[in-house]
């Protein structure tokens, strides 16, 4: 029977993609893990693997197409002997920007894409549920007498594979567990959207009325900047924040950097001051643990490791690639692994657990000459810290004589769901008593 290849969610918040290309085609026989395609996603091009075995018997989408729902058809896989001709297609689920801009790059003409009319496999079960399952899994397990609605599916979406009935035996339904209630509590929460997908505010035809006598180019938005506009506008509509300020001085920091700069001369390694920062910040959450937590909807988490983001501008965007286990690496593995990330964000090339995850992020402008700023927490996290720039400033000293010191300003903004006002001053007292006795971060 043939089965319907889908669309896949590969990340946690992902609702359309592009996909960008095909690398098998129609007639071509494919096994499990086998690449399919490359999906483009808001953020990384990523391959697709083949769940089940079969013969490729109609491609659905074309390549190049933007804007493919989730859970559209894409292609059809026939099993042995079956012939693609029976495949009934009807149009897929394309999102309606990514439609009209393909009519006009096409001259104003476009063909619906072509789906399969067919549901997707499913087998029934007591109760008028449906179990969705590969026609391969569904003949192993009606030969092993198994009951699928025992079995816990690793294909998209939950669908029962291949891999999923082979060598076990048969399963009584009152011995299964569920399964549909654990994987959407350690899904990300998807942001609440009005209809369209996009936050509200003043409507296009409003706007472009306005200013309809001023010279402008249209922009499209893109998957990233859809995706940005839409997670920001919850962060601010959604999470009560509040701000806490302080200043640090950064002398002892610069003078120990540049004497390890010296020392590392010649093994490819110059710490930044961004290093430190990374570094002081995921030990002040191990030093306060009660501000390593996320907000869950209905409750909090509360992280053991200090899995640090860092916002790395791209173009039409940014990624708040992950350094996970921070308090544990040295100064050097960190400015590796960051400048690794960047690099890679920068050409779209990490992969979602790379940039997914997290209890606390890092925005700095400091080095585009920023001396302060608020920075918007990017949920489910519990804070951010916004990093200003270094400037010499006339400060009182120890003794108290005027001196001059070189200060950074540091914002921290709180999700007051997850941190008081105190717990976020002792966070932040932590992260700055860490910058100014540096040598702490060699221990």
């Amino acid at each position: 029977m043939a089965t319907e290849i889908l669309m896949p969610a590969l990340s946690p918040t992902m609702e359309e993609g592009t996909l960008a290309k095909w690398l098998v085609k129609e007639g071509d026989a494919v096994k499990s893990g086998q690449i399919l395609a490359e999906i483009e996603t808001d953020k990384a091009t990523m391959e697709f693997e083949a769940v089940d075995e079969g013969v490729v018997g109609k491609i659905l989408v074309a390549e190049g197409t933007a804007g493919v729902k989730v859970n559209t058809p894409i292609a059809v896989l026939l099993d042995e002997g079956e012939d693609a001709s029976a495949v009934v297609a009807k149009p897929a689920a394309v999102a309606s920007s990514s439609a009209s801009s393909a009519v006009a790059s096409s001259g104003g003409s476009s063909a619906p894409v072509p789906a399969p009319a067919a549901a997707p496999v499913a087998a029934p079960v007591a109760g008028g549920a449906r179990v969705f399952a590969s026609p391969l899994a569904r003949r192993i397990a009606k030969e092993k007498g198994l009951d699928l609605g025992a079995v816990k599916g690793s294909g998209p979406h939950g669908r029962i594979v291949r891999a999923d009935v082979e060598g076990i035996t048969a399963v009584s339904r009152s011995e299964a567990r569920p399964t549909v209630a654990v994987e959407a509590a350690n899904a990300a929460p998807a942001p609440a959207k009005p209809a369209g997908g996009m936050p509200t505010g003043m409507a296009a035809e409003t706007v472009l009325k306005m200013y309809a006598d001023r010279p402008f180019e249209e922009v499209a938005l893109d998957g990233m900047r859809r995706t940005v506009a839409a997670r920001l506008t919850e962060a601010k509509q959604t999470i009560p924040h509040f701000y806490l300020r302080r200043e640090v001085r950064l002398d002892a920091l610069m003078a120990f950097r540049e004497t390890l700069n010296k020392q590392l001369e010649g093994r490819g390694v110059k710490l930044s001051v961004n290093d430190f920062i990374i570094k002081a910040c995921a030990m002040a959450l191990q030093a306060v643990p009660a501000a390593n937590t996320v907000w869950a909807g209905d409750r909090m988490l509360r992280l053991k490791p200090s899995d640090v983001a860092v916002a790395v501008a791209v173009e039409g965007g940014l990624f708040t690639p992950v350094l996970r286990d921070a308090d544990k690496k040295s100064l050097s593995a960190l400015s590796a692994e960051m400048k690794d990330l960047a690099g890679r964000a920068k050409t779209k090339k990490l992969a979602p657990h790379e940039y997914q995850g997290g209890s606390f992020a890092i925005s700095n402008l400091g080095m585009m000459g920023i001396e302060n700023f608020d920075a918007v927490i990017n949920p489910p996290h519990g804070s951010i810290l916004a990093v200003g720039a270094g400037i010499k400033k006339p400060v009182v000293m120890g003794d108290g004589t005027i001196g001059v010191a070189t200060v950074m300003s540091m914002t921290l903004s709180v999700d007051h769901r997850v941190i008081d006002g105190a717990l976020g001053a002792e966070f932040l007292k932590a992260i700055i008593e860490a910058l100014e006795n540096p040598m702490v971060m060699l221990a």
